[in-house]
């Protein structure tokens, strides 16, 4: 978070304004915070708080898996979720570590490619769910604004509304919901 805002702000300060946003993940609350929706200090709080919420879950998995959503999804057990769609080729799948080793090797027998994630925890899957009432009162605690720049939602792939920027709810199903990149960058392309 902190390197991702030093960097935009370095890019403004030459010059470089932006007319619309889109961040990866814990990116969009970069995009956010720059758009005005919270501040520097809130978006600290909040990224190191659900950082915090996050690590207290039991460890997982993520494995990127070269397959379009459909064709991932058709290969996902109950266990596992989509956590996101970063190309329309390339996705992500999340879940338990032994989970994601069982897809990991169907996958690769099948010759798809995939590649396990380096991380400790099944982020944007159903992990999550039960810490997120404890994400959505750390967003309540923020002064939530509606975005002084369009934002375009990892969570929609559209472009974001002031009623989600000021959602805390939205903030919480954030880190559940699977990051629609794909769709985010399209949104974007098209205008």
């Amino acid at each position: 978070f902190i390197f991702e805002y030093a960097l935009a702000k370095l890019w403004m300060s030459w010059g470089l304004r932006p007319t619309a946003m889109v961040g990866h993940s814990v990116g969009e609350f970069v995009a956010a915070c720059l758009a005005g929706v919270f501040s520097f200090d809130e978006g600290c709080r909040l990224v190191a708080t659900r950082a915090k919420i996050m690590q207290n879950l039991a460890p997982g998995a993520m494995l990127a898996v070269r397959l379009p959503e459909a064709a991932l999804r058709a290969e996902l057990s109950e266990a596992l979720d989509l956590a996101a769609i970063n190309s329309p080729s390339l996705c992500v799948a999340a879940g338990p570590i032994h989970d994601i080793d069982k897809l990991k090797g169907r996958l690769t027998a099948k010759g798809i490619a995939c590649r396990l994630l380096d991380v400790s925890h099944a982020f944007h899957s159903h992990a999550l769910d039960p810490v997120l009432g404890e994400v959505e009162t750390a967003a309540r605690a923020s002064h939530l604004a509606a975005p002084q720049i369009p934002i375009v939602s990892c969570v929609t792939g559209d472009w974001a509304t002031a009623a989600e920027m000021t959602d805390p709810q939205y903030w919480a199903r954030h880190g559940r919901a699977p990051v629609r990149f794909a769709d985010a960058v399209s949104t974007v392309a098209r205008e």
